[in-house]
């Protein structure tokens, strides 16, 4: 097969490396990738969320597998463009996209097929908003409806700090149209975990859990992120637990989505918190996660290909998914400056020596070319990845190859997987 995945993140990256090694793969390429994807995937320069561009690529190209990375160019429409040329495409139609495209739209979705998530109410106007958070107290989440690139979430410990997050949303529009209007949670209490479930529109096969660091600094202090680190497998998700969440939020979603002429394909993310009462969800992101992806990816031992392309046709009720039985971590590089403005442009030395760790291997996710030299060109920049055969022996090789890359305007967490540990 021709494959084509599209992106330029750490998420893309680790996709192309696991797609490589695949005995299906006759060629890979990527749009428009990244020096670390050059590696194992012919980069082309189009955009991701060029839908024309791409869908023409696709066709000058023959291609015969289109994977779709980044949750914007879904949200976009780009599987309905592919599919309206005759071009195979991993992922979710527009229409289900809103999944993730609008927190609105999930919250009301959950409601209407009884699953599990955090009470709520939705608001156009900031004054409404404002006597809704007095009214409820805090804590409280202040969430923006559209997609803001993972930032548009806060959780706010007083009801000071959630006027000051409507106002950011709405008033100063810190994130433009996406927070036209706001969702206003239920704050819960628990912990966090990262659960994937791939789909074909009727059926649902579990991939497993990871969990995620979202705030910038050591002990979960700090702003909020994109992700700052990740492993699995989550001690938190028991079996009991996969099995609560398969038959109470993947399964009702598979089937109201169906019901409501919008069948859902491709991989459903359920940002879950495991509460004293059982798993709830958090959200739903449309896509594979970003760090999480690039952990589900090292402990696949399955082929990835016939996985994609048996939720794209519609046949994954015969599938199988097998896994190493080990741990990974993934320590997240930043720029300086990350989460606010990131320091672009310093030059990322040694990754070679990073790479030759046992069981590792960095995926870029915010970097450029520049001759033979590699630049940051991102807030987050790299997603150094290892397996072990526990989370400790996975985390400790991590941080050796961490700690043999040559970038002094860099930084990372030293706590990931702290909860595991």
């Amino acid at each position: 097969m021709k494959i084509l995945v599209v992106g330029s993140g750490g998420r893309e990256h680790a996709l192309c490396w696991a797609i490589r090694r695949s005995p299906l793969c006759e060629a890979l390429y990527c749009a428009p990738g990244n020096p670390g994807i050059a590696q194992v995937a012919t980069c082309l320069p189009v955009k991701a969320e060029n839908v024309a561009g791409i869908v023409a690529l696709a066709q000058e190209r023959a291609i015969d597998l289109v994977i779709v990375g980044p949750e914007g160019p879904l949200v976009a429409g780009l599987v309905d463009a592919l599919g309206a040329v005759g071009i195979k495409a991993f992922g979710p139609s527009a229409a289900a996209a809103q999944l993730e495209g609008s927190k609105g739209f999930m919250k009301d979705f959950c409601a209407r097929h009884g699953i599990p998530t955090a009470a709520y109410a939705r608001f156009t106007d900031a004054a409404a908003a404002k006597a809704y958070v007095r009214q409820q107290g805090a804590p409280i989440v202040v969430k923006a409806d559209g997609l803001a690139a993972g930032k548009g979430v806060m959780v706010c410990p007083n009801e000071a700090d959630a006027i000051a997050a409507i106002d950011t949303i709405m008033t100063e529009k810190a994130f433009g149209a996406a927070g036209v209007e706001v969702v206003i949670e239920e704050f819960l209490v628990g912990e966090e975990a990262s659960f994937f479930a791939l789909c074909d529109g009727k059926t649902a096969i579990a991939l497993g859990a990871a969990q995620d660091h979202k705030a910038v600094g050591d002990g979960d202090t700090g702003p909020n992120t994109g992700g700052m680190g990740a492993y699995a497998p989550a001690p938190v998700v028991t079996p009991e637990v996969v099995d609560t969440v398969m038959t109470k939020i993947v399964a009702p979603t598979v089937a109201g989505m169906a019901a409501e002429g919008n069948p859902f394909r491709g991989v459903l993310f359920a940002g879950l918190m495991i509460t004293a009462t059982g798993p709830r969800l958090i959200e739903f992101n449309v896509r594979f996660g970003d760090p999480e992806c690039q952990v589900l990816m090292s402990r696949l031992k399955s082929d990835l290909v016939p996985l994609l392309c048996a939720s794209a046709d519609g046949n994954l009720e015969s599938a199988d998914v097998e896994w190493f039985d080990a741990a990974v971590v993934v320590v997240v590089m930043a720029a300086k400056g990350y989460p606010g403005t990131p320091l672009k442009g310093t030059e990322i030395r040694n990754l070679a020596a990073a790479d030759e760790v046992p069981e590792a291997v960095v995926f870029h996710a915010g970097t450029r070319a520049d001759g033979d030299r590699i630049l940051a060109d991102g807030g987050r920049v790299l997603g150094v990845t290892a397996r072990g055969r526990t989370v400790m022996e996975a985390r400790e090789r991590a941080y050796q190859a961490v700690d043999l890359i040559d970038w002094p305007e860099g930084f990372c967490r030293r706590d990931i997987a702290w909860r595991a540990l």
